[in-house]
């Protein structure tokens, strides 16, 4: 594991939460004074729950105290962790089946931490509007009877593609193929949005388009259906953002290369 990359302890999570949130430690209990609560502005839900706790309380071996972490999580996220991830607990003194404890010791990176925090952030939005502090990650299902991707990317890097709701510059998008490919096979960066395009003879249909560089293609045989639902992604239909757990193999699958 890299120096930038080493596991974070309790004042980088509170670095992290003020420079991407705008959010600061609150500590509500007298009684518990290192108990950290970090809450969204808008709504005022917690997001973050940080406390120092024993280690047996944990079911760990040694004596002594440890920071942990608390964040929200969906259940795909939860799942892929706790089975995978050393470093990741159900979670102490919250819901378990929202919430997930992380110990602070270095066993959890912090590119992987701070996507956890920025995850259990957008969880906590409820039905309130936000600011988009960060690019977002998405899946775009891509249908070879309309489109030959492969194609198109070996006469270019570049293509035009349907406008994505939600959709900003700079977001990556993981085109998954359709049947016979059954698999995610390019990660894209959006270079351009809202481009208008009037072919409508053509299926499907685009009133507006975005702009798709490749980054990267993925072996037919990694990331396929089977392992999508292992991460929660039972079938890619339409447009929908990628679990963590996926997003995190993903990007470390193409950083690898």
């Amino acid at each position: 594991m890299s120096e930038n990359n080493k596991g974070a302890s309790r004042q980088d999570v509170f670095d992290y939460s003020l420079k991407t949130f705008g959010t600061s430690p609150e500590y509500p209990w007298r009684s518990l004074p290192l108990y950290a609560v970090l809450r969204r502005s808008d709504n005022k839900k917690w997001y973050a729950l940080i406390m120092n706790i024993s280690r047996n309380k944990l079911g760990l071996s040694g004596k002594g105290v440890i920071d942990i972490l608390d964040l929200k999580c969906n259940i795909s996220t939860r799942e892929f962790l706790l089975n995978t991830q050393k470093g990741v607990l159900p979670a102490y003194h919250l819901n378990r089946q929202n919430w997930i404890t992380v110990i602070l010791d270095g066993s959890v990176d912090k590119k992987l931490l701070y996507g956890l925090i920025a995850e259990s952030y957008e969880l906590a939005e409820m039905h309130h509007k936000t600011i988009r502090y960060e690019q977002k990650s998405w899946i775009f299902p891509a249908n070879p009877r309309y489109y030959d991707l492969e194609n198109a990317f070996e006469k270019s890097d570049t293509i035009i593609w349907r406008q994505g709701k939600n959709v900003i510059t700079g977001d990556i998008v993981y085109l998954y193929m359709a049947s016979p490919y059954s698999c995610i096979r390019y990660k894209c960066k959006v270079v351009e949005t809202g481009i208008s395009y009037d072919h409508k003879s053509e299926k499907p249909n685009m009133a507006k388009v975005m702009k798709l560089q490749r980054l990267y293609t993925y072996e037919d045989s990694r990331f396929t259906l089977e392992d999508l639902r292992k991460h929660g992604v039972t079938s890619v239909r339409n447009q929908r953002s990628v679990p963590y757990g996926l997003l995190f193999r993903l990007e470390k699958e193409s950083a690898n290369d």
